[in-house]
């Protein structure tokens, strides 16, 4: 058993699609229960990292090693998708992914772990234990009392915050996060960078995003990716005072 304080190792990652390196020899690790994020402009490679870390895309070289914490290593690179989510490692995309005709709670139980399809969800009772779990959960994104709404009636920011809660509850190590302040207002996109900040305790959070006032807020680490190279990595003060960094931002709409 690994006491290694990485939750996941990337070993020298290289993606090749037709010829042209998406990602080159990216070498990086991520410790528990941080908030690490990955930065850069568009096309440095972010979202094909995170597919490579959840075997979406397979690297051309390298590979990606989970460290769960009291079990043996995993090695993520050509595992099954499904099987990796299993492993304890959730993913979000940007686009929220709730059922819009169910409610709050019917979202969550669905997401509950065992469960085999949307009717065995909603028609099986759940536990004590399982509804007081979905309760706290929902508490911890602010959503508790819109349990009863329908999802499709919420706004943008509590769907992603319900997306959240849905990816907690089957309790992950890890959790990647696409851009989840994207379309979000200030108040919102603070909101949930207070809502990753009180879930790190209990799982590590990946984060790829474009607005530099959501990384400054949360970030313990900061990755900036460049044309498919790691260029950077560190504190968000040290990454945003390093001159290489502000060039390849420079003219990039301020990011």
């Amino acid at each position: 058993m690994s006491a290694n304080q990485n939750v996941l190792e990337i070993n020298s990652i290289s993606v090749c699609f037709d010829g042209f390196y998406a990602l080159t020899e990216v070498k990086t690790s991520v410790k528990r229960n941080t908030i690490h994020f990955f930065i850069g402009p568009n096309g440095a490679g972010k979202t094909t990292l995170l597919d490579i870390i959840c075997a979406k895309t397979l690297p051309t070289s390298g590979t990606v090693i989970f460290y769960p914490k009291d079990r043996e290593p995993v090695r993520l690179t050509g595992m099954k998708e499904y099987k990796i989510v299993t492993e304890g490692v959730g993913r979000k995309f940007q686009v929220p992914s709730v059922f819009v005709n169910l409610t709050v709670e019917e979202n969550m139980m669905l997401s509950l772990k065992g469960h085999k399809g949307i009717a065995d969800s909603i028609f099986r009772r759940i536990s004590k234990d399982e509804k007081e779990n979905i309760s706290r959960t929902l508490e911890r994104v602010g959503l508790k009392d819109r349990a009863p709404i329908r999802a499709g009636s919420l706004a943008h920011g509590e769907k992603q915050w319900l997306e959240i809660a849905m990816q907690l509850l089957q309790k992950p190590e890890i959790i990647m996060l696409d851009e989840p302040a994207a379309g979000m207002g200030k108040p919102e996109t603070f909101r949930t960078g207070e809502i990753l900040k009180e879930i790190k305790s209990e799982c590590t959070v990946i984060v790829i995003e474009h607005d530099m006032d959501f990384v400054k807020q949360c970030a313990d680490v900061v990755t900036v990716l460049h044309e498919g190279k790691l260029l950077t990595e560190g504190s968000v003060s040290d990454v945003l005072a390093d001159k290489t960094v502000q060039a390849v931002y420079l003219g990039r709409g301020g990011e």
